[in-house]
């Protein structure tokens, strides 16, 4: 589906309409002249970034000059975040695209000024926008339509919706596999501790572990249920009011590889042997599993190939091409390593 926008190029004319001034002196303020006054010069600019303006020269830039695609990660620092980044330039070089590589907090990203975010890229010449794990408004979604900027989100937090392109994984079946395997152990004491609330793809992971569990006539515990943050420091603090507990889980399924890593910590602080006394499985399948004592089994996202995925997608939209789906889910594996085990007798 193409994002493109139905609305007309504004011309000079309608800016200078928006700003109350004439068609000159935006042309000037566009050029860089100093004869205008800068409280007028300040008025048009506002009107170019309101109008998603574009010169001439920016529009043969667009059309002739080589694609270049806005990437903007939650953490680039991650394990998950440098698998997607790994995949998008790879397909980026093999493609002849240049990619501009920002990271921002989903605070900040839902507190900046879109438009001029938008008005930015179409000056530079950037077509493109791929969102890692974030949530967009249709306000701010129309501030890059409205620009002719077509925009793919990797894993959003929001429900996807019309108007961008989303790339994830089968996140419910990942879930049911993760669950289902601790079960097929004889876990029936499982705890799941998921991302935000609001993020879809903890949401359906969620959704598939309970789904196991009311499938093998296992009823679902609310104090066995947690939502934090998709890091270390939830998986830390959420071990120690699990264990906490009068009884404590036999198994924990965490919503993602950083997450269990806060398990396996807290577990051996207190003494807790994984996976004798606690089984455990995590999300995501990056190498950081291979690197755990002991080694971590997780439901593996296919990252490289989903940030391939996500470029592929963008790069066909700025050439007005339509996706055979804007909702792209790419298959998980479960992946069994050395952390879990059948519970211990008794």
């Amino acid at each position: 589906m193409s994002q493109k926008g139905s609305k007309a190029k504004p011309v000079l004319a309608t800016v200078a309409a928006r700003a109350g001034v004439s068609a000159p002196t935006v042309s000037k303020v566009i050029n860089g002249r100093d004869d205008v006054a800068e409280a007028t010069r300040v008025r048009v600019q506002e009107a170019l970034v309101e109008l998603g303006y574009q010169s001439p020269m920016q529009r043969r830039a667009r059309s002739t000059g080589p694609a270049m695609v806005d990437l903007v990660i939650d953490g680039t620092n991650t394990q998950y975040s440098m698998e997607l980044l790994t995949g998008i330039l790879d397909c980026a070089a093999a493609e002849g695209v240049d990619v501009v590589v920002g990271n921002i907090t989903p605070a900040k990203l839902h507190r900046a000024n879109h438009a001029e975010w938008a008005q930015r890229m179409v000056e530079s010449g950037r077509k493109g926008l791929i969102l890692v794990t974030s949530e967009l408004t249709m306000q701010q979604l129309e501030s890059f339509q409205q620009r002719n900027i077509s925009v793919v989100v990797i894993d959003p937090l929001n429900p996807p919706r019309n108007g961008y392109t989303s790339v994830g994984a089968t996140n419910w079946a990942g879930g049911k596999a993760a669950a289902e395997h601790l079960i097929a152990l004889g876990h029936r004491r499982i705890a799941f501790l998921g991302g935000p609330n609001a993020a879809e793809c903890s949401v359906a992971r969620l959704h598939g572990y309970l789904a196991a569990l009311m499938g093998n006539a296992i009823a679902s515990r609310p104090e066995y249920i947690m939502a934090g943050e998709f890091n270390k420091s939830f998986g830390l603090a959420g071990t120690r009011e699990l264990l906490a507990l009068d009884e404590p889980p036999t198994a924990i399924f965490a919503g993602c590889d950083a997450t269990a890593l806060g398990v396996l910590e807290e577990a051996r602080r207190q003494g807790v042997r994984v996976p004798d006394d606690l089984s455990l499985v995590g999300f995501d399948g990056t190498p950081l599993t291979e690197q755990t004592l002991p080694r971590l089994t997780s439901v593996a996202q296919p990252l490289q190939e989903m940030g391939r995925a996500a470029l592929r997608a963008v790069l066909r939209l700025t050439k007005g091409e339509a996706l055979d789906s804007p909702h792209m889910e790419l298959a998980t594996e479960l992946v069994i390593r050395d952390s879990t085990a059948p519970p211990r007798a008794g």
